[in-house]
């Protein structure tokens, strides 16, 4: 068993991959096959796979995620009330709430198995800038 954190510094809403980071990481443990298990440790961001070839799929994912799950001061969330802590905060516990925070996925040759397209990515749901950080597992 090998574990670690990744640590990401955001910018605002959107997904930041950190693929090359984890494959990186599980080719140096050494372990041959194995699960790979990721954990972010927020309430407020997710963890996706998802392609990572057009960044307009990520653009895309943001702006569909923006308009299902408005800000607190948009007039169709006025029923919220959690609204203390900024009019982002309240949407981006529910987009956590819908998304993964977790992803298992499994390890052969040394490499998460991946699809040719697809990335590992922190979804940030925050609009100021956050630290955030994303524990890792690895077990043979």
């Amino acid at each position: 068993m090998a574990e670690t954190v990744f640590t990401m510094e955001t910018r605002g809403p959107g997904l930041y991959e950190f693929t090359g980071n984890v494959c990186d990481w599980v080719a140096e443990q050494g372990i041959a096959s194995g699960l790979l298990t990721l954990f972010v440790r927020h309430t407020s961001a997710s963890l996706l796979i998802q392609e990572n070839a057009d960044p307009e799929v990520r653009t895309d994912l943001a702006a569909f995620l923006h308009r299902l799950v408005p800000p607190s001061d948009d007039p169709s969330m006025r029923y919220l009330t959690h609204t203390y802590e900024g009019p982002d905060d309240m949407p981006g516990h529910i987009k956590a709430a819908l998304l993964p925070v977790s992803l298992s996925i499994p390890v052969s040759g040394g490499r998460p198995v991946l699809g040719t397209w697809q990335g590992i990515y922190l979804f940030e749901h925050r609009t100021a800038p956050h630290r955030r950080q994303v524990a890792a597992y690895l077990g043979g």
